[in-house]
């Protein structure tokens, strides 16, 4: 029996002082080599330049890629549609980018789910987790921080984020700048850890009300 309530009693500790995890998937810009596709973002476009995709383009590995964008580092590098980073897009009307994120929580407590970070784009960019806005950005020139600490789901997410470029006849270039600077997830415990839980909380009752018994005696 003193064995029993000294497991169940460690593995309550364990359960309630679980470490929370990042969630895998949340990832950079620009993790891949430059001039390669960046797997890990999905494009989609809507615009009057044509069709491209369905992966974007890593930009050089130093420097600012576009006069006035903010220079690339090795944290995160800005993607474009094509692999010339210059190139005029969107002439006639507004061109729509969505770059889509991809993660998945299965095994993880959807509800424990939060993350932050920052991005940057040409020329203005929406944060979509699940379809629900959770940020957005209105330049090239500097970072603007978005973040959710709700609207996950079990299973898969997707996180976009939906860039417009604003028409201009020439000199019309459009990218994207995401950095993530934290993210948290509390693993499902296991069934076995559920059942050690429970039973190591009922001992401890027990105990409770037996010494209580003992002191009113």
């Amino acid at each position: 029996m003193k064995k029993l309530i000294i497991a169940a009693a460690l593995a309550a500790t364990s359960f309630l002082s679980a470490h929370a995890a990042s969630i895998t998937g949340l990832v950079n810009t620009g993790s891949f080599a430059a001039g390669q596709q960046d797997l890990n973002y999905k494009l989609s476009v809507s615009a009057s330049s044509g069709t491209f995709g369905p992966y974007g383009y890593v930009t050089s590995n130093s420097g600012a890629p576009v006069g006035g964008w903010l220079a690339n580092t090795t944290t995160s590098k800005w993607i474009t549609p094509t692999t010339n980073a210059g190139q005029s897009f969107d002439p006639a009307s507004n061109g729509t980018y969505t770059w889509t994120l991809n993660f998945d929580l299965t095994g993880f407590n959807a509800a424990t789910a939060s993350f932050a970070g920052r991005l940057a784009a040409d020329n203005s960019a929406l944060v979509m987790l699940n379809g629900v806005q959770v940020g957005s950005a209105g330049g090239f020139s500097s970072f603007t921080n978005f973040g959710a600490n709700s609207g996950f789901i079990s299973g898969a997410n997707t996180l976009q984020f939906v860039v417009t470029n604003l028409k201009q006849s020439s000199g019309n270039p459009t990218g994207l700048r995401v950095e993530f600077l934290q993210s948290n997830v509390t693993p499902v415990p296991e069934p076995e850890t559920y059942a050690m839980l429970l039973a190591g909380l009922g001992l401890m009752g027990v105990i409770s009300r037996r010494r209580m018994k003992g002191k009113a005696a």
